[in-house]
């Protein structure tokens, strides 16, 4: 089932701040370690895991409003339901593992948290726009399978009449 293009405009753009403000941490949050320029780096790391977080909360309504709209009435349908299953599982995992870190204590487990997270993050976008591929696909293949069925079978009425000049020779 496709998106509507505002809402599909509205999601990309929300998965585009996400990657790109996780990306910018990822790099730099190794460079706050190293020079004198550390503090400033510090800052910058902040900044982008605020912008992170706040998309993230944006993101979680539109989760909420792809569940309600697109994901149940593509499930009835039975569209695309492998890499909807792969998209609804990695949202979950980022859903979880972001609250991990977010909330978990531990230090001994949030490095692992931290790399699941930052691992399917960057690996995110590649995911939609294979689910988005896949879902393009599919419908044209289905368009193409009714419009091969269209052609093939005559008309209700075709056969009717069909009958009815055999009948009377």
């Amino acid at each position: 089932m496709r998106l509507e293009p505002r809402f599909r405009a509205v999601l990309y753009i929300v998965v585009a701040v996400l990657f790109g403000t996780g990306a910018a941490w990822f790099a730099i949050d190794r460079l706050k370690e190293v020079g004198p320029a550390a503090e400033t780096w510090q800052d910058a790391s902040a900044w982008l895991l605020m912008l992170h977080g706040g998309a993230a909360m944006l993101f979680l309504l539109l989760l909420g409003a792809l569940v309600a709209l697109h994901v149940r009435i593509g499930w009835r349908l039975g569209n695309n339901r492998a890499s909807g299953t792969v998209m609804l599982t990695v949202n979950a995992v980022l859903v979880v593992t972001a609250f991990g870190l977010y909330y978990a204590g531990s230090e001994t487990l949030r490095p692992w948290i931290s790399d699941i997270h930052i691992a399917i993050g960057l690996g995110f976008p590649l995911l939609l726009g294979l689910h988005a591929f896949l879902g393009r696909r599919s419908v044209r293949a289905a368009r193409r399978a009714a419009a091969a069925r269209s052609t093939a079978e005559p008309a209700v009425g075709d056969c009717t009449r069909a009958r009815r000049a055999t009948a009377f020779r």
